[in-house]
């Protein structure tokens, strides 16, 4: 996949705003699944922790192909308890859908990630979701959502996202509420046309940001980030840098991409790609 044609985002909401309900359909849409095929219910949320509170703890990548392009969606918490690893996750993006309710607005619980995202300078998709709704009042809650920005001190390039208004439930959006929406066409245009590809030297030596380090009981340790510069190579030794300095000649034993829900063993993978590595 050419680094121009890569897209890494992550999606803030709070819960119940229809985050997963939204990636739901997106993974539909994009041909992953067949229309009468049945979805997992909360397909981010994997983990039995988040499924019990409803929250995202853990970031999952899960990956859509459209007209040529690969999206990268990466997960990211609700919450300002996981703070060290937000910090980690907006450094593998390059924007964020910032996903809020037709009628409830914007939510507290969703100040501290967005505020990361902005400092990081991320480029944001505002997403009115559930505009199906008899009480929502989408021209209110945009207003909300500017004030918001605003307040966390968004730059003036920030200030001027786009907007999509969007039915999850039923895959539909619009960028405009006088025009009846169709599908999520208008949604998956609008990430590819304002958020950028990933930037990095190609050439360099290679550079992994690893925000994510987890356990497999199949793989043994694992770690989900993404490649900064250069290239890496399955099974290639890696120097890892430990928080205390220290560093440690390492060989990978495995490295994966994502591929819908799926992590897809590969030989290589480039500059800009979030992979998965184990060793």
């Amino acid at each position: 996949m050419k680094q121009s044609q890569l897209r890494n985002f992550g999606i803030i909401a709070h819960v119940d705003h229809g985050k997963t309900t939204l990636v739901n359909a997106m993974l539909q849409q994009s041909g992953l699944f067949h229309a009468k095929q049945v979805v997992e219910d909360r397909i981010l949320d994997r983990y039995d922790l988040e499924k019990e509170r409803g929250i995202t703890i853990l970031a999952k990548t899960t990956s859509i192909f459209y007209k040529g392009y690969k999206l990268n969606i990466v997960d990211t918490p609700g919450h300002a308890d996981f703070g060290g690893e937000v910090e980690r996750i907006v450094r593998m993006v390059d924007g964020v859908l910032l996903l809020v309710d037709a009628f409830e607005g914007p939510m507290p619980q969703t100040r501290f990630v967005l505020r990361k995202a902005l400092e990081a300078k991320l480029k944001p998709i505002v997403v009115v979701n559930k505009i199906d709704r008899p009480n929502a009042r989408p021209a209110e809650v945009l207003d909300e959502v500017l004030d918001l920005f605003i307040e966390l001190m968004a730059d003036e390039a920030q200030l001027d996202f786009p907007v999509v208004y969007t039915v999850a439930k039923a895959g539909l959006a619009t960028l405009d509420l006088a025009v009846p929406a169709v599908d999520l066409q208008p949604l998956f245009d609008t990430i590819i046309e304002h958020i950028p590809a990933p930037e990095g030297d190609p050439e360099a030596p290679l550079q992994i940001g690893v925000a994510i380090v987890d356990h497999d009981p199949y793989l043994g340790r694992k770690a989900i980030g993404r490649v900064v510069n250069g290239r890496v190579q399955a099974k290639q030794p890696v120097a890892v840098l430990r928080g205390d300095g220290s560093c440690q000649i390492q060989r990978l034993s495995g490295l994966f991409v994502f591929e819908g829900l799926k992590e897809v063993p590969v030989e290589a993978a480039g500059c800009g790609e979030i992979v998965l590595l184990t060793g």
